[in-house]
């Protein structure tokens, strides 16, 4: 019964507000900079995605996914890929669409469905591994955060045949069920973070716009103020879902556990003020053999934040990779 009955995360004494949580890891974390290797990748619609490898000599690979409006810089993702290295990982962390620092080329962008991309990274890893560019690797594990999460365990449950066996995966603060996560971003005390994520969000889309005036629609940025308004308007139309709620369905993670079929981790902490409750699946996890659920009462969205300082580890970067390495070892 993969239901994780008591987790060992303790907040950083003074620090377990759910916002604390969420803000001063993103914020206020100074890491030392890391010796990424950029490449970028062509994919076959005719837009390219950018990688970020880190350690790239170990035999196992782990495939970090970051969140809504992201990129492979972040804290978040730079603290994991640094604990990796240090444990004898290789890192490639890569950047969505319109992520990297460059606007990407077709009209499309990425969404919390877009595990075909995540595919096209994998399948490039098993190129490069089989030509020795990077690797050669034997075994792969994922990890993802937020919306990268889902992405993750969609890309699980889709069942790939993918040219290195991915063998472990953890989904850290993931929205599982999208319809009631972007409910729960209506809150007016999640609105500063709603606020945040509509300027960048709609910034990007009117860069789109310039670009493909017939295509993309122009809009009253007053009138985009939820996820609902957003995804109705461009995400969905633009990327072939028609509306935000049929986007929501065909894409949550929760439609793609039952079919997992490696050993994965959902850690969502209880306060997380993005997520709802439809976003802990506990009764599919007593019941599952694969997926695991592992619900800290704190830790705010990708916060976890258990101490202080720009060399050590945050709780959540020693849990990820203890949770993967015995299904990975070097």
């Amino acid at each position: 019964m993969p239901l994780v009955a008591r987790s060992s995360f303790r907040p950083l004494p003074g620090f377990g507000n759910p916002h604390l949580q969420t803000l001063l890891p993103a914020l206020a974390r100074r890491l030392p900079p890391l010796d990424w290797t950029r490449q970028r990748i062509e994919l076959a619609d005719g837009d390219f995605l950018d990688l970020d490898w880190l350690n790239p000599g170990p035999s196992r690979l782990l495939v970090i996914s970051h969140g809504l409006e992201g990129h492979s810089r972040r804290p978040y993702v730079a603290g994991l890929a640094r604990a990796a290295a240090r444990r004898d990982w290789a890192v490639v962390a890569w950047n969505f669409r319109g992520c990297s620092g460059e606007l990407n080329r077709l009209p499309r962008f990425y969404h919390s469905g877009a595990s075909e991309d995540l595919a096209e990274v994998i399948a490039h890893i098993g190129r490069s591994s089989a030509s020795g560019q990077f690797g050669p690797f034997r075994t792969l594990a994922l990890a993802g955060f937020s919306l990268g999460g889902n992405v993750t365990l969609k890309y699980l449950g889709e069942g790939h045949a993918p040219p290195v066996p991915v063998l472990a995966a953890v989904a850290l603060s993931t929205p599982c069920d999208l319809a009631a996560a972007s409910a729960a971003m209506e809150a007016l005390r999640v609105r500063p973070y709603m606020v945040r994520f509509q300027r960048d969000i709609l910034r990007k889309w009117s860069l789109k716009r310039r670009i493909f005036p017939d295509l993309i629609p122009e809009v009253d940025s007053r009138r985009q103020r939820t996820f609902r308004q957003i995804d109705d308007t461009f995400t969905a139309p633009i990327h072939g879902f028609g509306n935000a709620e049929n986007y929501w369905r065909t894409c949550s993670a929760n439609a793609f556990l039952p079919a997992i079929r490696v050993p994965a981790l959902v850690l969502n902490a209880a306060d997380d003020p993005f997520l709802a409750p439809e976003c802990f699946p506990r009764k599919f996890a007593t019941q599952s053999p694969w997926v695991h659920l592992e619900v800290p009462d704190r830790g705010g969205h990708v916060g976890f934040m258990d101490r202080w300082g720009a060399r050590s580890d945050l709780w959540s970067e020693t849990r990820v990779l203890d949770f993967l390495e015995p299904f990975c070892p070097p």
